[in-house]
């Protein structure tokens, strides 16, 4: 459950108990999409300092499929990671598939990305799923739209996204119990996933305040602002969260689904969000872009780099920055070298997770100086 400790001018500090552990808020999420990190290990993501990780309902439904990690105790032992996990429901996957997907009132029928196999997702498939692959926290199956699609399109998503988080719920509820059967309660301590609803309504405000109304009478661990971060600008992102946030349950943490950038990351705090989750920062890794412990960014790509014999980056966190010269990098990156997107991906993540841990210690340092 979340513990709200104390909040400022910068945002709120608290903490998630989860089942596999504490998670120490504002908080970024690394995203091991199939269970693995692009270009660096799951050991190398804990050596920065990583809390959590986000998988994907989708892919691992797809690949290896829930009962294959099931059967290998769970995600946890399948892939060999201590933390807490976050699973997505996999809704921004299939609804990201139009031209191969059916949607309707009860879920989406869909062919797979991999093999044109026949599969169908809805609220309780989601639900089964992810509890399955032994998730941490769980998502609702929910519809995502671009957040600048039709007023039409919004308010039949918003509709179907509080008909399936009813559904989910549930499920989820039901679930529950069979495990507490499973379980003696009286004998043994039980811990069990949290589930998060996700508010959506594109730009409009209406919608917003009535999916977050509506999800709150539903009553969930956690509240996600969904369907940002796809289209609208930095400020209409920033207008939907003073929209929704100030709605939301102190008392339960805020998950703003989708944004990497550090600098959106400072502002989203400020506006009372507390989780994160993004690609970005791999992705761009592995295309060159580097994010500098300064708050400044470069294309190691740039021919510019050619002859540059200085160290990546001295004050970085990862430790393959401290000591690699941009040269090198750079070389890796046009020979095309796997080992340019391990020290360009420990940078990037390094540095992103740095951010949220300063941050995390402003917030407290402001608390202090209020008290």
């Amino acid at each position: 459950m979340f513990e709200l400790l104390h909040t400022s001018p910068l945002g709120r500090r608290g903490r998630i108990h989860t089942m596999h552990g504490t998670i120490e808020t504002p908080v970024f999420f690394p995203v091991g999409t199939a269970g693995a990190m692009r270009g660096i290990t799951l050991d190398d993501l804990e050596s920065l300092g990583s809390q959590v990780l986000l998988c994907n309902t989708y892919h691992l439904h797809l690949q290896p499929g829930e009962d294959t990690v099931e059967s290998a105790g769970g995600l946890h032992k399948f892939i060999s990671w201590k933390g807490p996990i976050l699973t997505d429901s996999g809704g921004f996957q299939v609804f990201s598939l139009e031209g191969i997907r059916k949607m309707t009132e009860t879920g989406v029928h869909f062919k797979s990305h991999i093999d044109g196999s026949s599969h169908f997702l809805g609220p309780e498939e989601a639900m089964k799923i992810q509890h399955k692959l032994g998730s941490d926290i769980i998502m609702c199956f929910d519809e995502c739209p671009p957040s600048k699609a039709s007023r039409k399109t919004q308010v039949d998503a918003v509709d179907r996204t509080l008909r399936w988080a009813k559904e989910c719920k549930k499920w989820h509820t039901a679930l529950l119990e069979q495990k507490l059967e499973i379980r003696n309660p009286k004998s043994e301590k039980v811990s069990w996933p949290l589930l998060f609803g996700i508010v959506q309504g594109g730009l409009e405000r209406d919608l917003r305040e009535k999916c977050a109304n509506e999800l709150i009478a539903i009553g969930f661990d956690g509240y996600a602002i969904g369907g940002l971060a796809v289209g609208e600008t930095e400020s209409e992102m920033y207008d939907v969260l003073d929209i929704v946030c100030p709605i939301l349950p102190e008392d339960k943490p805020r998950y703003l689904m989708g944004v990497g950038r550090i600098t959106q990351h400072q502002e989203a705090v400020k506006r009372g969000i507390d989780l994160f989750d993004c690609v970005m920062p791999m992705r761009e890794a592995r295309h060159g872009k580097i994010y500098m412990s300064d708050g400044t960014h470069l294309n190691i790509r740039n021919s510019s780099f050619t002859h540059d014999h200085t160290i990546l980056d001295l004050d970085s966190p990862s430790p393959l920055s401290r000591h690699h010269l941009k040269s090198y990098l750079s070389h890796l990156f046009r020979i095309g070298e796997r080992s340019a997107q391990t020290i360009a991906c420990m940078q990037n993540m390094a540095v992103t997770l740095e951010a949220m841990r300063l941050l995390r210690s402003k917030i407290e340092e402001a608390n202090e100086k209020v008290r």
